[in-house]
């Protein structure tokens, strides 16, 4: 059975132990989150509208970290401008625990 959770404006399958790296939340590592589920699916699928009612994905905090490096360049053509920047996205990492449908 899996889920499908909104958080941070982006939508992600969560299933049973999977581990997810979403938006970053205010929260510490070992704490516990729920999210509403928007969809289950299995061998019955439910869609929501908007979420699935009583449909809930329980998962744990497992830490905070920031992803790969992103440069950006802007460059134009004779006039001698040229910028590079940087930037590294943060994310909280969770592992689902339990998917209550």
């Amino acid at each position: 059975m899996y889920a499908i959770i909104k958080t941070g404006g982006k939508q992600y399958r969560a299933e049973v132990g999977s581990r997810l790296r979403v938006e970053k939340l205010e929260a510490s590592p070992g704490d516990t989150l729920e999210f509403e589920a928007l969809m289950l699916g299995g061998e019955r699928i439910v869609f929501g509208t908007p979420t699935v009612p009583g449909a809930r994905v329980v998962a744990e905090v497992v830490g905070h970290g920031k992803g790969k490096k992103v440069v950006v360049a802007k460059f134009k053509a004779k006039v001698q401008y040229r910028r590079k920047r940087g930037h590294r996205q943060p994310y909280t990492e969770i592992l689902v625990k339990e998917i209550r449908a």
